[in-house]
């Protein structure tokens, strides 16, 4: 297996069931660390509408609350599911993780690392820092919290992921 892959990384979803991110082979893959109870808590309808913009493609968003950021997070399990129903998530929501510092999930660590992953370096400094991953489960890029899911930035960068060979 490819060490610079997302792919090597297990997680568990909400529900409590165990994932490999090899599961998402050959997609291209969103990543975002969210909070019910931030001022970017928006996003998560931003992001349904970018789901719902490429529902028929090889894309996915995959959502890891956390709550390292101002204690923004503060519900666990099933109230997370039911928030996120709540504002119409059509995408797969994990269990609640770290994303920085020394207790970072090793998927975080892993973002952190450009060495292990080959192409950049990025810790979230909020909730809502996005990374973008092509089909063969490599970072490609990463966006601030700032920047909207709809953002012409990248929507633009997905489909030219998605229409890359593969």
């Amino acid at each position: 297996m490819d060490n610079t892959s997302v792919y090597k990384f297990n997680l568990q979803k909400l529900n409590g069931d165990d994932i490999s991110l090899s599961a998402y082979k050959n997609k291209v893959l969103l990543i975002v660390n969210t909070a019910s109870q931030c001022g970017f808590t928006a996003q998560l309808k931003d992001l349904v509408e970018l789901k719902n913009q490429f529902k028929d493609t090889d894309f996915e968003i995959l959502a890891f609350p956390s709550n390292d950021f101002g204690g923004q997070e503060p519900l666990e399990g099933a109230a997370i599911a039911a928030f996120c129903e709540n504002v119409g998530a059509n995408y797969p929501v994990f269990d609640k993780i770290r994303v920085r510092g020394a207790f970072a999930h090793p998927l975080y660590q892993f973002f952190a690392d450009k060495k292990e992953n080959g192409k950049l370096k990025s810790v979230p400094r909020w909730n809502f820092h996005k990374f973008l991953i092509d089909r063969e489960g490599h970072v490609t890029d990463f966006y601030y919290p700032f920047t909207k899911p709809t953002s012409s930035k990248i929507r633009k960068r997905i489909e030219r992921l998605l229409s890359a060979a593969h």
